[in-house]
């Protein structure tokens, strides 16, 4: 009788190994948690549909699935650690990151931009930052429309692992950013022209109850995915190496990060571009099939 082949991924080892870290964690606190029924159940639930993907490697259905479930248990992470570190009432580190920030610089950089003062720059920059979300999809979306399935299976494993990566962070060093903590020191609100107004509140409406700030995600994110378009075209790597220098700049000048958090940001994505590929192969990339013709 022949073994069935179990197609495991490195992102699916990845994602169990960071589900079964946090279910310790909610074991653990489990009195401290609001739901940690639900909270636990939700990883189980996701890691058996991990189980099924990898057993069954030639449905059509699971095969497509595998390839972009990431998506939706990175993002349900992301609300996940927000609730942890809440309702475990973790250290805040705003003030310590503020005054690293204001020992290196001599000044607080929120403050200090604002002598850069416009509405048009506000503009451009809130949609700059808005844009981080998109422009990982972007990318992952042009690798399957070009059916380079290897290399989106190794987008995925970097994105996931970068995201995770910064949850990590976050439950570490709990941070709100600057324009919570540091509102009473700025002498102005920022204004925009049309857009601003809108994708600041939502961003707002979905990041304020989160301590997300410490490393910066956008900027770690985005290096990740500028890394990521060598893969689709030399021109396409070029805009993006562009347009994450202004992510870097609008994290700052938008008031969501110190500086600090920046550069976490540069250091995690480094990192994790010099050290991925030996974990890749470490997790067996280099043998997982690609079963989609």
């Amino acid at each position: 009788m022949t073994a069935r082949r179990l197609d495991w991924w490195p992102v699916d080892k990845v994602i169990l190994a960071y589900f079964a870290a946090v279910t310790l964690i909610e074991v653990f606190y489990w009195s401290s948690l609001p739901d940690p029924f639900s909270m636990v159940t939700v990883h189980l639930v996701g890691a058996l549909i991990i189980g099924l993907i990898v057993y069954y490697p030639s449905n059509p259905i699971l095969i497509f699935v595998h390839f972009w479930y990431p998506l939706p248990y990175v993002f349900y992470s992301y609300k996940e650690m927000s609730i942890l570190i809440r309702a475990l009432r973790l250290p805040d580190a705003d003030l310590a990151l503020a005054q690293i920030d204001f020992a290196f610089w001599g000044a607080n950089p929120t403050v200090w931009l604002e002598r850069l003062r416009s509405p048009y720059l506000a503009e451009a920059l809130e949609i700059v930052y808005a844009g981080f979300v998109p422009a990982i999809l972007m990318v992952a979306f042009v690798l399957w429309k070009k059916n380079k399935l290897r290399e989106f299976r190794y987008y995925a494993f970097l994105i996931a692992l970068g995201f995770l990566t910064s949850y990590v962070g976050y439950f570490l060093v709990p941070a709100r950013g600057p324009r919570f903590v540091l509102r009473g020191l700025q002498t102005y609100e920022l204004e925009g022209v049309w857009l601003y107004h809108w994708l600041s509140t939502t961003l707002d409406r979905i990041e304020s109850a989160h301590y997300d700030c410490f490393p910066s995600g956008h900027t770690e994110m985005t290096i990740l995915v500028w890394w990521g378009c060598r893969a689709i075209s030399t021109n396409l790597f070029r805009v993006m190496f562009v347009y994450t220098l202004g992510v870097i700049f609008a994290t700052v000048y938008l008031r969501y990060h110190y500086t600090v958090d920046v550069l976490a940001g540069v250091i995690v994505a480094g990192t994790l571009i010099a050290i991925s590929p030996r974990i890749y192969r470490a997790l067996g990339g280099e043998q997982a099939g690609v079963i989609v013709q």
